[in-house]
Protein backbone atom coordinates (compact mmCIF):
# COMPACT_ATOMS: atom_id res chain seq x y z
CA UNK A 1 0.00 0.00 0.00
CA UNK A 2 1.23 3.48 -0.92
CA UNK A 3 -0.08 6.37 1.17
CA UNK A 4 0.63 10.00 0.34
CA UNK A 5 0.58 11.65 3.76
CA UNK A 6 0.66 15.28 2.60
CA UNK A 7 -1.79 16.58 -0.01
CA UNK A 8 -4.03 19.61 -0.48
CA UNK A 9 -7.41 20.10 -2.13
CA UNK A 10 -10.24 22.63 -1.87
CA UNK A 11 -14.01 22.57 -2.36
CA UNK A 12 -14.85 22.43 -6.06
CA UNK A 13 -16.30 25.95 -6.12
CA UNK A 14 -13.23 27.45 -4.41
CA UNK A 15 -10.48 25.44 -6.11
CA UNK A 16 -9.96 27.69 -9.19
CA UNK A 17 -9.59 30.85 -7.11
CA UNK A 18 -7.41 29.09 -4.52
CA UNK A 19 -5.16 27.72 -7.24
CA UNK A 20 -4.63 31.12 -8.84
CA UNK A 21 -4.06 32.86 -5.51
CA UNK A 22 -1.52 30.29 -4.33
CA UNK A 23 0.32 30.28 -7.65
CA UNK A 24 0.51 34.07 -7.62
CA UNK A 25 1.87 34.02 -4.05
CA UNK A 26 4.75 31.77 -5.13
CA UNK A 27 5.29 33.72 -8.37
CA UNK A 28 4.18 30.68 -10.41
CA UNK A 29 7.24 28.77 -9.20
CA UNK A 30 5.58 25.34 -9.46
CA UNK A 31 3.44 23.62 -12.05
CA UNK A 32 0.55 22.09 -10.07
CA UNK A 33 -0.16 18.43 -10.74
CA UNK A 34 -3.91 18.72 -10.03
CA UNK A 35 -6.59 21.39 -10.29
CA UNK A 36 -6.89 21.23 -6.46
CA UNK A 37 -10.17 19.30 -6.52
CA UNK A 38 -10.79 15.89 -4.98
CA UNK A 39 -11.56 14.30 -8.35
CA UNK A 40 -8.32 15.55 -9.83
CA UNK A 41 -6.32 14.23 -6.87
CA UNK A 42 -7.93 10.79 -7.11
CA UNK A 43 -7.34 10.69 -10.87
CA UNK A 44 -3.61 11.20 -10.21
CA UNK A 45 -3.66 8.63 -7.42
CA UNK A 46 -5.12 6.10 -9.86
CA UNK A 47 -2.51 6.93 -12.50
CA UNK A 48 0.41 6.70 -10.08
CA UNK A 49 -0.61 3.74 -7.93
CA UNK A 50 -1.37 5.63 -4.73
CA UNK A 51 -3.91 3.84 -2.56
CA UNK A 52 -4.77 6.61 -0.09
CA UNK A 53 -4.02 10.29 0.38
CA UNK A 54 -4.11 12.32 3.57
CA UNK A 55 -5.56 15.78 2.89
CA UNK A 56 -4.15 18.49 5.12
CA UNK A 57 -6.46 21.32 6.17
CA UNK A 58 -5.17 24.76 7.17
CA UNK A 59 -7.44 27.12 9.10
CA UNK A 60 -6.33 30.75 8.92
CA UNK A 61 -9.29 32.38 10.70
CA UNK A 62 -11.26 31.39 13.77
CA UNK A 63 -14.48 31.81 11.75
CA UNK A 64 -13.40 28.99 9.40
CA UNK A 65 -13.31 26.35 12.12
CA UNK A 66 -16.74 24.76 11.76
CA UNK A 67 -17.27 25.08 8.02
CA UNK A 68 -13.79 23.92 7.03
CA UNK A 69 -13.79 20.93 9.35
CA UNK A 70 -17.25 19.85 8.25
CA UNK A 71 -16.10 20.04 4.62
CA UNK A 72 -13.00 17.99 5.45
CA UNK A 73 -15.21 15.39 7.11
CA UNK A 74 -17.45 15.29 4.02
CA UNK A 75 -14.58 14.42 1.64
CA UNK A 76 -13.27 11.55 3.76
CA UNK A 77 -13.83 8.07 2.32
CA UNK A 78 -11.93 4.90 1.48
CA UNK A 79 -9.36 6.83 -0.60
CA UNK A 80 -9.15 10.15 1.24
CA UNK A 81 -8.24 10.60 4.90
CA UNK A 82 -8.74 14.25 5.78
CA UNK A 83 -7.09 15.90 8.75
CA UNK A 84 -8.93 18.62 10.59
CA UNK A 85 -7.60 21.91 11.85
CA UNK A 86 -7.90 24.59 14.46
CA UNK A 87 -6.88 28.25 14.60
CA UNK A 88 -4.05 28.49 17.15
CA UNK A 89 -4.82 32.04 18.35
CA UNK A 90 -7.58 31.13 20.76
CA UNK A 91 -8.17 30.39 24.41
CA UNK A 92 -10.90 27.95 23.35
CA UNK A 93 -8.41 25.43 22.02
CA UNK A 94 -9.77 22.59 24.15
CA UNK A 95 -13.30 23.18 22.87
CA UNK A 96 -12.02 23.42 19.30
CA UNK A 97 -9.95 20.26 19.56
CA UNK A 98 -12.90 18.44 21.11
CA UNK A 99 -14.97 19.51 18.09
CA UNK A 100 -12.32 18.15 15.73
CA UNK A 101 -12.29 14.86 17.64
CA UNK A 102 -16.09 14.65 17.52
CA UNK A 103 -15.90 14.60 13.72
CA UNK A 104 -13.66 11.55 13.75
CA UNK A 105 -10.43 13.07 12.45
CA UNK A 106 -7.15 11.28 13.07
CA UNK A 107 -5.04 14.42 13.06
CA UNK A 108 -4.69 18.16 12.63
CA UNK A 109 -2.43 20.35 10.52
CA UNK A 110 -0.58 23.51 11.53
CA UNK A 111 1.22 25.98 9.27
CA UNK A 112 3.13 28.57 11.28
CA UNK A 113 3.51 30.97 8.36
CA UNK A 114 -0.11 31.04 7.23
CA UNK A 115 -1.38 30.94 10.81
CA UNK A 116 1.17 33.49 12.09
CA UNK A 117 2.49 31.76 15.20
CA UNK A 118 5.82 30.43 16.48
CA UNK A 119 5.78 26.67 16.88
CA UNK A 120 7.57 26.51 20.25
CA UNK A 121 5.62 29.32 21.89
CA UNK A 122 4.24 28.18 25.28
CA UNK A 123 0.68 28.83 24.09
CA UNK A 124 1.28 26.50 21.14
CA UNK A 125 2.81 23.83 23.36
CA UNK A 126 -0.30 23.62 25.50
CA UNK A 127 -2.37 23.09 22.35
CA UNK A 128 -0.11 20.23 21.25
CA UNK A 129 -0.26 18.65 24.70
CA UNK A 130 -4.05 18.61 24.69
CA UNK A 131 -4.32 17.41 21.07
CA UNK A 132 -1.83 14.61 21.62
CA UNK A 133 -3.58 13.61 24.83
CA UNK A 134 -6.79 13.28 22.79
CA UNK A 135 -5.01 10.90 20.42
CA UNK A 136 -4.61 13.28 17.48
CA UNK A 137 -1.62 13.21 15.14
CA UNK A 138 -0.11 16.67 14.57
CA UNK A 139 1.45 17.58 11.23
CA UNK A 140 3.41 20.83 10.91
CA UNK A 141 4.68 22.69 7.91
CA UNK A 142 8.43 22.90 8.51
CA UNK A 143 11.01 25.36 7.23
CA UNK A 144 10.79 27.85 4.41
CA UNK A 145 7.63 28.58 2.46
CA UNK A 146 8.19 30.12 -0.94
CA UNK A 147 4.95 32.05 -0.67
CA UNK A 148 5.93 33.79 2.57
CA UNK A 149 8.80 36.12 3.53
CA UNK A 150 11.51 35.25 6.06
CA UNK A 151 12.24 35.02 8.93
CA UNK A 152 10.38 31.72 9.21
CA UNK A 153 8.57 30.64 12.36
CA UNK A 154 9.52 26.95 12.26
CA UNK A 155 12.94 25.37 12.00
CA UNK A 156 14.68 22.11 12.96
CA UNK A 157 15.95 23.48 16.29
CA UNK A 158 12.43 24.41 17.35
CA UNK A 159 11.12 20.99 16.35
CA UNK A 160 13.94 19.35 18.30
CA UNK A 161 12.88 21.32 21.38
CA UNK A 162 9.27 20.20 20.91
CA UNK A 163 10.32 16.57 20.39
CA UNK A 164 12.39 16.59 23.58
CA UNK A 165 9.47 17.76 25.73
CA UNK A 166 6.83 15.45 24.24
CA UNK A 167 5.37 12.95 26.69
CA UNK A 168 3.82 10.82 23.96
CA UNK A 169 1.87 10.99 20.74
CA UNK A 170 2.91 11.69 17.18
CA UNK A 171 4.14 14.95 15.69
CA UNK A 172 5.23 15.13 12.06
CA UNK A 173 7.55 17.80 10.64
CA UNK A 174 6.86 18.10 6.92
CA UNK A 175 9.44 18.66 4.19
CA UNK A 176 11.91 16.28 5.86
CA UNK A 177 12.01 18.42 8.99
CA UNK A 178 12.50 21.84 7.42
CA UNK A 179 12.34 22.92 3.79
CA UNK A 180 15.70 24.26 2.67
CA UNK A 181 17.08 23.73 6.19
CA UNK A 182 18.27 20.14 5.83
CA UNK A 183 21.77 20.72 7.14
CA UNK A 184 20.13 21.81 10.39
CA UNK A 185 17.86 18.76 10.24
CA UNK A 186 21.00 16.61 10.20
CA UNK A 187 22.53 18.66 13.03
CA UNK A 188 19.58 19.12 15.38
CA UNK A 189 16.55 17.00 14.48
CA UNK A 190 17.53 13.66 12.97
CA UNK A 191 17.18 10.91 15.55
CA UNK A 192 14.66 12.79 17.70
CA UNK A 193 11.22 11.47 18.70
CA UNK A 194 9.43 12.99 15.72
CA UNK A 195 8.23 11.84 12.32
CA UNK A 196 9.39 13.46 9.08
CA UNK A 197 7.52 13.45 5.78
CA UNK A 198 9.28 13.60 2.42
CA UNK A 199 7.11 16.31 0.81
CA UNK A 200 8.61 18.70 -1.74
CA UNK A 201 11.42 16.27 -1.70
CA UNK A 202 14.20 14.82 -3.75
CA UNK A 203 14.43 17.60 -6.32
CA UNK A 204 15.49 19.82 -3.42
CA UNK A 205 17.40 17.82 -0.81
CA UNK A 206 18.71 15.10 -3.09
CA UNK A 207 19.26 11.41 -2.41
CA UNK A 208 22.61 11.69 -0.64
CA UNK A 209 21.31 14.07 2.01
CA UNK A 210 18.12 12.06 2.40
CA UNK A 211 20.18 8.92 3.00
CA UNK A 212 22.29 10.66 5.64
CA UNK A 213 19.14 11.77 7.48
CA UNK A 214 17.58 8.32 7.04
CA UNK A 215 20.66 6.65 8.47
CA UNK A 216 20.36 8.72 11.67
CA UNK A 217 16.59 8.93 11.95
CA UNK A 218 15.57 5.45 10.86
CA UNK A 219 13.02 4.36 8.26
CA UNK A 220 10.31 3.70 10.87
CA UNK A 221 9.68 7.44 11.38
CA UNK A 222 9.69 8.68 7.80
CA UNK A 223 6.48 9.08 5.78
CA UNK A 224 6.07 9.50 2.05
CA UNK A 225 4.32 12.76 1.24
CA UNK A 226 4.19 14.84 -1.92
CA UNK A 227 2.59 18.16 -0.91
CA UNK A 228 0.33 17.63 -3.93
CA UNK A 229 -0.33 19.56 -6.09
CA UNK A 230 3.00 21.35 -5.60
CA UNK A 231 5.22 18.32 -6.15
CA UNK A 232 4.97 15.34 -8.47
CA UNK A 233 4.10 12.27 -6.41
CA UNK A 234 5.02 9.91 -9.24
CA UNK A 235 8.57 11.23 -9.30
CA UNK A 236 8.83 11.14 -5.52
CA UNK A 237 7.71 7.49 -5.42
CA UNK A 238 10.24 6.59 -8.12
CA UNK A 239 13.00 8.31 -6.15
CA UNK A 240 12.17 6.34 -3.00
CA UNK A 241 11.97 3.07 -4.91
CA UNK A 242 15.41 3.72 -6.44
CA UNK A 243 17.17 4.32 -3.11
CA UNK A 244 19.96 1.88 -2.17
CA UNK A 245 18.09 0.63 0.90
CA UNK A 246 16.30 -2.63 1.61
CA UNK A 247 12.74 -3.27 0.45
CA UNK A 248 11.40 -3.36 3.99
CA UNK A 249 12.55 0.22 4.56
CA UNK A 250 11.05 1.36 1.25
CA UNK A 251 7.73 -0.26 2.12
CA UNK A 252 7.71 1.40 5.53
CA UNK A 253 8.33 4.84 4.06
CA UNK A 254 5.85 4.49 1.18
CA UNK A 255 2.96 3.29 3.30
CA UNK A 256 3.73 0.95 6.15
CA UNK A 257 4.46 3.66 8.69
CA UNK A 258 1.37 5.60 7.65
CA UNK A 259 -0.80 2.48 8.02
CA UNK A 260 0.53 1.96 11.53
CA UNK A 261 0.03 5.48 12.88
CA UNK A 262 -3.34 5.93 11.12
CA UNK A 263 -4.60 2.59 12.41
CA UNK A 264 -5.32 1.18 8.94
CA UNK A 265 -5.77 -2.59 9.12
CA UNK A 266 -6.21 -3.26 5.40
CA UNK A 267 -3.60 -5.63 4.01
Amino acid sequence: MIIDFHTHIFPDDLAPKAKETLLRNINYRYEPTTDLTKKSLIDKMDQWGIDKSVVQTIITKKTQLEKTNLWAQSISDDRIIAFGGIFPHTDDYKKDIDFVCSLGFKGIKFHAEYQNFVIDDPKALRIYDYALDKGLIILHHAGEDHGMPPPYRSNPEKFAFIADRMKGGIIIAAHLGGHNMWNDVEKYLAGKNIYLDTSMGFEYYGKEQFLRILNIHGASRILFGSDSPWSNAKNEISAIKSLPINQTSKDMILGGNAKRILGINQI
